[in-house]
């Protein structure tokens, strides 16, 4: 699968961005392996140690515990912890200028859960695929 790497924050951050959000989506559960870094490396066709800079981010923020001559595992709790800090994220950073948004364009709540309800779901089509760290 070819990944599209952006130009606005390092490789070893959107990997762990990726990592994160199967987190977030139960992609990654507690206790579940991480893609070894040679694979990741060779599949995204980067440096192995941009792919071990990543991880070693989220070992930091003891989202995962590495296991040594094992790889490296989600900890128990890890979910929990990152809707924490997504959620404060969410709301201190983007909340703020989608709810300029809104107003700007002068949305009611009525159509913005109108426009949710109507909303096709992305699970069918093809996100686990794309989840891939």
């Amino acid at each position: 699968m070819d990944f599209e790497w952006n130009d606005s924050q390092p490789i070893y951050r959107q990997l762990r961005d990726r990592v994160v959000a199967m987190m977030l989506d139960g992609v990654l559960k507690e206790g579940d392996p991480l893609p070894s870094v040679r694979n990741v490396a060779a599949e995204y066709r980067v440096n192995p140690l941009t792919v071990l800079k990543g991880y070693q981010q989220l070992v930091d923020e003891q989202l995962v515990e590495s296991k040594r001559g094992r790889g490296m595992f989600i900890n128990a709790g890890a979910r929990n912890l990152l809707l924490q800090g997504e959620r404060r994220k969410f709301l201190a950073e983007e909340w703020p200028r989608v709810y300029a948004n809104i107003q700007r364009l002068g949305l009611t709540p009525e159509e913005l859960l109108d426009a949710a309800i109507h909303r096709p779901s992305n699970a069918a089509e093809g996100k686990e695929e794309e989840q891939k760290p």
